[in-house]
């Protein structure tokens, strides 16, 4: 059992350590999209479903030293995949299709690996069954897969805590490779161990058992697909909701995908841990935090407890009642098939097929009533009378309630759309003292206004406005001559409005709606003095391919949600923006942000760079209605720094923490400026 268990543990290990290592190592190139990581988790689901399809076919078709001989073959053949490096020919600046390529470049650098090691919890399992260690050892083939998920959650749990902040991602990469490798001679004997102990060679070259039990039938098959479907969208929904409004790190991701594991853990190990009562008793209560959470929102710790307390309330109750409805381990493999192919279906729904299909995220309220029609369906059977009556009714209740939430998502906006990198609102209003208003809304974070009657039209707002450090920097530059401005992030354009006759305004974007929406919606552009260029594609990889461009002032404003793709702050990307300036050039940082205190990391980057990191906060005093709060940094030369403009002359100059670590592309870690 021994060997058995180690096996499995190390594979399970290795199988979710990776996925946030090739998740961070590829997030760059995506540019730093909260999606990339519900793409990346597809991808692991219907990897998980070969390898299980996989078991499945061998455990039905071949005996089990034929299934030894196939199986060690494609270990060792695996090798030669090491290590599990992304091949940069993969980082184009704008993919046309960037969900295939995300899954493109999985399937390059981890794709061998990864589905063999998703075979070995089923596999061994298997093994131990048919052989006579499991007649020696007393022990269930069911519980090394509640060993697996420990394993699977431990390498989840130290990848923030300890791998990602001690190795740059290519020493995470070389070092999981290590491990695999590792992983494939302990594989290798223990199935040099179950050989031995085989009952006998006809036992060995025989089909397996039928121990007598009757096939599952397909309504029991499709319920165990609609579990397991049902938790892995709740996972990813809950998991997007978290890193579009805080942040897309690995952090975010490891959270919520842990407890998914400890209610697979629990469940699995010991049915007992799931006291059927008391976690049904806890669905409504979880269901209404997810309901005060859609409509309200609140304060990133009460919004992490929430999410994440009420994810793992409806995976207990999902895994829960797979487990009551586990069937003898004769069908083991096919169970293992059915949850796989519902964790793939799930998967693809809320990665690939929301984002192209859906203008709004109606996948967590599809989720949320999926999980309560479930409940209804496995209740069912044990209900008499009046009690199915009510809990029907309490069903299309909810069924109403989520449809009225999902209305919400759309109804009284002029414009809705949603891709791969955002959904983008456009809301319209009316102030009391300046007329009509229309705003751009990612989340629940405004990206931009415009007052749409004269004078206020061409007047800059939000964080933009003439008070803010961005406007401020603006109004300095000479006014003698034209100046060259380059902005990453476009939002609706608002910067455009200090553009003048003879000066040019270099606009990047990633995501095409944006531009869409500012020339459709917003009079901005078209009214600005200025010549404006746009430049489609992620604005970093842009800039890297382009000549230097000689800019004045290069403003960084490309949030996402209310978070900012950390690869747009690491000292090789504020390199690449410096070699944009012109002599005395300025670069403009935008960090505001309701959870992360990015001040430490502007500070940090520019003591690396022998420049110095100016804050300018701006706290709009109440009935201002042109300015919102903002935190803007200006990274200069010492030169400069003691001979700014008037307009700037108030910015604060920022100093690093002792042992603060500024950023690179191999290394950046969030949890150090997580604000209290």
């Amino acid at each position: 059992m021994f060997f058995f268990a180690t096996t499995v543990f190390l594979s399970a290990f290795l199988l979710f350590q990776v996925q946030p290592i090739v998740a961070k190592m590829i997030l760059p190139w995506f540019g730093g999209a909260s999606s990339v990581w519900s793409v990346c988790l597809v991808f692991f689901q219907a990897e998980l479903l070969l390898g299980y399809a996989y078991v499945h076919w061998m455990h039905e078709r071949l005996s089990v030293r034929r299934q030894m001989l196939l199986h060690g073959g494609l270990l060792l053949a695996s090798l030669l995949t090491l290590p599990v490096l992304a091949d940069p020919a993969w980082r184009v600046h704008l993919p046309a299709a960037p969900s295939l390529a995300v899954l493109g470049v999985l399937a390059a650098t981890v794709g061998a690996p990864y589905l063999l090691l998703s075979t070995t919890g089923p596999l061994m399992q298997t093994w131990y069954a048919r052989s006579g260690w499991r007649r020696a050892a007393g022990v269930e083939p069911y519980r090394l897969y509640a060993l697996s998920n420990l394993a699977s959650m431990l390498g989840l749990l130290t990848y923030p805590v300890l791998v990602e902040p001690m190795l740059a991602v290519r020493s995470q990469a070389l070092a999981w490779s290590a491990g695999y490798t590792v992983f494939v001679l302990t594989c290798l004997a223990t199935a040099a161990l179950t050989w031995r102990g085989l009952r006998a060679a006809t036992d060995a070259d025989a089909p397996p058992p039928a121990d007598g039990a009757d096939r599952p039938g397909l309504g029991e098959r499709l319920l165990w697909v609609g579990l397991a479907a049902t938790a892995t969208v709740l996972l990813l929904s809950i998991t997007r909701h978290l890193t579009q409004d805080v942040a897309p790190v690995p952090f975010l991701w490891v959270l919520p995908l842990s407890l998914y594991l400890l209610s697979f853990i629990l469940c699995f190990d010991a049915p007992r841990y799931y006291v059927r009562p008391l976690f049904l008793g806890a669905l409504p209560l979880a269901l209404a935090a997810l309901d005060h959470v859609m409509n309200e929102g609140t304060s990133v710790p009460w919004l992490i407890a929430l999410l994440c307390g009420s994810l793992f309330v409806f995976c207990m109750v999902c895994h829960g009642e797979l487990v009551r409805r586990k069937p003898p381990v004769r069908h083991l493999t096919l169970f293992y098939l059915m949850l796989s192919i519902g964790g793939a279906l799930g998967g693809a729904l809320v990665g690939l097929v929301a984002p192209a299909v859906f203008n709004a995220y109606y996948e967590l309220p599809l989720g949320l009533w999926a999980c309560a029609a479930l409940v209804v369906v496995v209740l069912w059977p044990a209900l008499r009378g009046r009690w199915r009556g009510l809990l029907l009714a309490a069903l299309l209740l909810y069924g109403w309630r989520l449809f009225d939430i999902s209305l919400g998502y759309v109804q009284g906006y002029e414009a809705v759309m949603r891709n791969f990198y955002s959904q983008l609102r456009v809301e319209a209003s009316v102030d009391d003292t300046l007329g009509p208003v229309r705003s751009l809304v990612h989340g629940r974070i405004n990206h931009g206004e415009q007052y749409l009657a004269e004078p206020h039209r061409r007047q800059p707002t939000a964080y933009y406005c003439e008070r803010s450090g961005i406007g401020r920097a603006i109004r300095s530059l000479p006014p003698e001559r034209p100046w060259r401005l380059g902005v990453v992030g476009l939002g609706t354009g608002t910067l455009a409005t200090y553009g003048r006759p003879g000066d040019v305004m270099r606009l990047y974007e990633i995501n095409d709606q944006v531009l869409t929406l500012a020339r459709s919606h917003f009079s901005y552009l078209g009214d600005s003095g200025a010549r404006t260029e746009t430049a489609l594609g992620d604005g970093r990889l842009v800039l890297e391919a382009e000549p230097p461009q000689g800019f004045d002032l290069l403003a960084m404003d490309a949030f996402s949600g209310d978070s900012i793709p950390t690869h747009l702050l690491t000292l090789e990307a504020l390199r690449t923006y410096l070699r944009h300036l012109a002599p005395g050039g300025w670069l403009a940082v935008h960090i505001t942000n309701r959870y992360l205190d990015l001040q430490p990391v502007m500070a940090a980057a520019a003591q690396a760079l022998g420049r110095v990191a100016v804050a300018y906060a701006l706290e709009p005093p109440p009935g201002d209605l042109y300015c919102r709060r903002s935190l803007w940094v200006l990274l200069v030369t010492p030169e400069q720094a003691q001979a700014l403009p008037p307009g700037l002359a108030e910015g604060v100059r920022l100093s690093a923490p002792a042992g603060f670590r500024p950023w690179t592309d191999a290394f950046s870690n969030l949890l150090g400026i997580l604000k209290p």
